[in-house]
Parts: structure tokens; C-alpha cells; sequence
């Protein structure tokens, strides 16, 4: 992911398939899909008869191990790995969700938000220490299952939601995918010899050896069991509006999305970035890890020669031990690092996917000078970010957007950069080779394609709490 980049969704990973290791399996899907989420991580494994969780904080490789891998098994298992979009980081918000009234039990892995969520809440009641609306979805289809299986209870639940969502959800011999109408979240079907896998992105198919369908359709559930696999739409589509930003930044490179991949999707953006704003300069570099494709495709139509300059820390995620006060005011020194050798004396243009609230930007910018670099040249893959997003990307409110506000020469003087030029909102559109209606395109132009109501945000069953408790 780039430097200043919105933090992430979450990734999904499920698989029905009898006789394979399907917990090792699920680690490696999660693994693939670890940039969507580094809060924490979580495994529900059924082997026909029981329900078996296991969560915790941290990445996906510090929750599990060689023992609690063997313990995990069964027939089928989801997966999750959480950045939280709604409620605090606690042990309680980590998923999969687990529901069990003794008779039934449910497992279920959330990528997206809700906007209805203080609605259904005060609907339901209040009936965990979860604060997150996967809780409240859970607690929905858990009370329907006292009257049917989880797909008939799925079916009923799914229609009530408002929002973005993918799920991922098993009952003891069943896995269940399903898509929001809008299909804002990503989620893929694949194919392995002896069963089926279910993920966010494509790249989890891979790693584990399935060869992908399609698509879950928006408004789309499936179930996958011993009958093969089965599809139903509790909603029809009004519309394709899948979130663009998984082209911009969320999704992995080698990921495929409407069947082109990420990354030539994102070297096309740089293509159009070059022809948009083209510089006079010596050497292009990227932001790590997002920016390399981009920064390829400018360096293409430019003809400036293409290089390494910043080094990132490949094992630095979201750790829990801050660092000291002088060392987290350069925070970006942590995952970045420049390389003097080849920067020194040089005019830079540096290819990054998107400014959020313009400091770690304007650390990089100071840096780089600090290195050697003459001049510096920001080019951003997507248009200014000025409005917030309520579909499971932490940027919920305009106050902590730069370009809410300030008008691109003023987010060039803040962040102390040569000159800065942002990607047309049609050209980013373009090089995904999708009709610009087809997208959700909130956040740069304010037109949300569901209706959010005033107050939405992302602790809102906390602030419902509080608010209640006496």
C-alpha cells in the first residue's frame, strides 16, 4: 500500500472441501489478503457436527501457528482479517462472528459497513460487548435460525441490510457467500479438485490453487456444500458500484478484477497521469508497494527512466508498541527509507495512489530532499479525496481530508512539493476499462450511491452505548 494511503477493508476467505487441510488453506487465503487487514485475524472451522473458532489481535501469521493450525479441523472454514470500520479495536470486534443457542450455531466474516447500523441496533437490542455491526448481523440471522436453516434465515436478514457488504458464513455442513446489491466490496467464486473457495480477492484464489468461476453477483447469495453449488438473490441490482479504490490502492497487484488485473490497471492510470501532467525531470520513482505499477506506466509514455528510491520495511504492519514521541513525528521513517545513491542530485517525480490527509505525503517530500533529491514531483492516481466514505474505508469524516478544503496548489505548498498533479476523475475511470457509472466514485465526487443518513460513523454503536448506559 502507499504511504498515505486510507487504511484498508477487510479480506474474506471461506472453502468447502472435504478431505483437504481446510484450516491451512483458510491461513493461506487470509495470508494473501493481509494487506486488507492487520487489526486482527480469525479461523471457524466445522468438521459436520461443531463449530470450532479461533481469533485474535494481530497479522494473520502472529495469531497462528504449526498448533493451533492442527487443531482446527473439519470439512469447511471462513476466515477474516479486520481493519475496523466500525467499532474499536478489542478482542470482542475480532471475527468471526460466533452465534450458539445450543441447538444451531453460525460463524460469519464481514468486508464492508453498514449505514443502517444505529436502526437495526436499536431494533435488536443490546446483546454482546461487540460494537460492530457484523455482531449486529450475526444476533439477526442467529434469532431467524430458531425458525430456519441459515440460508432460509439469510434470505430473510440480507434484504434488511443497508450498505456495503460481503459475507462470508457457515453453519456446521455449509459455506455462504453473498454480495450487497451495489456490489461495493469485492468477492470471487473459485474451483478447487474436491471443492469450492470463496474470497475477496483473486490472489487468495491463487495461493491456494483454485481457478476462479466469477464473481458473487451483487444482491447474489451462495451456498457451497455437499450438493455443489448453489445460487439465490435475496435482492435484485439497481446498479453496479463497485468501490474503484480497490483498482486505486486496496487490491493486491496481482489481483483480477472484471476481468482485467490491478496491475494493468494501475500502469494505465500512470500512462494518463504522464499525459496529464508530465514533468521535467530525471528519474521516476514510486511509493511503495502500490505506486510501482503506476510509476512504470508514467516512466512508459514519459520515456524518463524508472528506479527505485524509497525502500520499504516489508514487516512493518500495524503494530500495538507505539514508538517514542521523536520517533513517531517521523512515523514514515519506520516503513520507508530513501536511497541517497540514487536520488542524490536528481529531479524526482514521485508516484503515489492517493493523499489522504497530506502529513505522511509531506514527511516523504521532506526526505526525499533531505536525500539529495533537487527537485520533487508529486503525481497521485487518482483524483482529490473530498469526501468521506461510509462503505468499510476508514475515512469517515471531511475534517481529516486535505482536499476537503484546499485547492491543489495549497495541498502542493502543505505537503512542500515541486508541483503536484492528481489524475482526472475520467482517466482513472478509463484505464479500468469500465463505464464510469459502474463504479462508486463518493468519495471524489459526493454522489453515494446509498443513501447515508447523518449519523453514520464508524463508532456508532459506542456512541449508542454511551449514550444508553446508564
Amino acid at each position: 500500500m502507499g504511504a498515505e494511503s486510507p487504511r484498508d477493508a477487510c479480506g474474506l476467505f471461506g472453502v468447502w472441501a472435504p478431505g483437504e487441510d481446510v484450516a491451512r488453506l483458510t491461513y493461506f487465503g487470509l495470508f494473501a489478503q493481509q494487506h486488507r487487514g492487520q487489526e486482527s485475524a480469525g479461523i471457524a472451522v466445522s468438521d459436520g457436527h461443531n463449530i470450532l473458532v479461533y481469533k485474535d489481535l494481530g497479522l494473520v501469521a502472529q495469531v497462528f501457528n504449526e498448533a493451533t493450525l492442527a487443531a482446527l479441523q473439519g470439512d469447511l472454514a471462513i476466515g477474516h482479517t479486520r481493519y475496523s470500520t466500525t467499532g474499536s479495536t478489542t478482542w470482542d470486534n475480532a471475527q468471526p462472528v460466533f452465534k450458539n443457542d445450543g441447538v444451531r450455531a453460525l460463524a460469519l466474516g464481514h468486508n464492508g459497513n453498514l449505514v443502517n447500523t444505529s436502526d437495526l441496533a436499536e431494533r435488536l437490542g443490546r446483546t454482546s460487548g461487540a460494537t460492530t455491526d457484523s455482531d449486529l448481523v450475526a444476533t439477526m440471522l442467529a434469532n431467524e435460525m430458531a425458525h430456519h436453516d441459515l440460508e432460509g434465515a439469510a434470505m430473510r436478514v440480507l434484504p434488511e441490510l443497508h450498505g456495503a457488504f460481503c459475507f462470508v458464513m457457515a453453519d456446521e455442513r455449509s459455506v455462504f457467500a453473498a454480495r450487497d446489491p451495489f456490489g461495493l466490496r469485492p468477492l470471487s467464486i473459485g474451483k478447487l479438485p474436491g471443492g469450492f473457495v470463496v474470497a475477496s480477492e483473486t490472489s487468495a484464489l491463487d495461493i491456494v490453487g483454485a481457478s476462479l468461476i466469477r464473481e458473487v453477483e451483487p444482491g447474489e447469495l451462495i451456498r457451497i456444500d455437499e450438493r455443489g453449488l448453489h445460487s439465490a438473490r435475496f435482492a435484485q441490482s439497481p446498479r453496479s458500484a463497485l468501490c474503484i479504490f480497490e483498482f486505486v490502492y486496496l487490491s493486491r497487484a496481482d489481483s483480477r478484477m472484471r476481468g482485467v488485473t490491478v496491475h494493468e490497471a494501475r500502469r494505465e492510470m500512470g500512462r494518463l497521469l504522464a499525459d496529464e501532467h508530465p514533468a521535467d525531470v530525471d528519474l521516476v520513482i514510486a511509493v511503495p508497494t502500490t505506486g510501482h505499477s503506476a510509476a512504470q506506466g508514467f516512466s512508459e509514455v514519459s520515456g524518463i527512466p524508472y528506479g527505485d528510491g524509497l525502500h520499504k520495511n516489508q514487516y512493518v504492519g500495524r503494530t500495538f508498541i507505539q514508538p517514542h514521541q521523536s520517533l513517531r513525528e517521523r512515523g514514515v521513517k519506520l516503513k520507508l527509507n530513501p536511497l541517497p545513491d540514487s536520488i542524490r542530485g536528481k529531479r524526482l517525480v514521485v508516484v503515489d495512489d492517493s493523499i489522504v490527509r497530506g502529513t505522511t505525503t509531506r514527511q516523504i517530500v521532506a526526505m526525499l530532499r533531505e536525500a539529495g533529491a533537487t527537485e520533487v514531483h508529486i503525481r497521485i492516481t487518482c483524483p482529490p479525496i473530498r469526501w468521506p466514505c461510509f462503505y468499510g474505508i476508514d475515512m469517515s469524516t471531511r475534517a481529516e481530508l486535505v482536499a476537503a478544503d484546499l485547492a491543489v496548489d495549497a495541498i502542493r505548498a502543505y505537503v512542500g512539493a515541486d508541483s503536484l498533479g492528481y489524475l482526472s476523475l475520467e482517466s482513472m475511470v478509463r484505464a479500468t476499462g469500465e463505464p464510469i457509472d459502474s463504479f462508486c466514485r463518493a468519495c471524489f465526487d459526493g454522489e453515494y450511491p446509498i443513501a447515508v443518513p447523518e449519523h453514520a460513523g464508524k463508532f456508532v454503536l459506542e456512541d449508542q452505548l454511551r449514550l444508553t448506559t446508564p
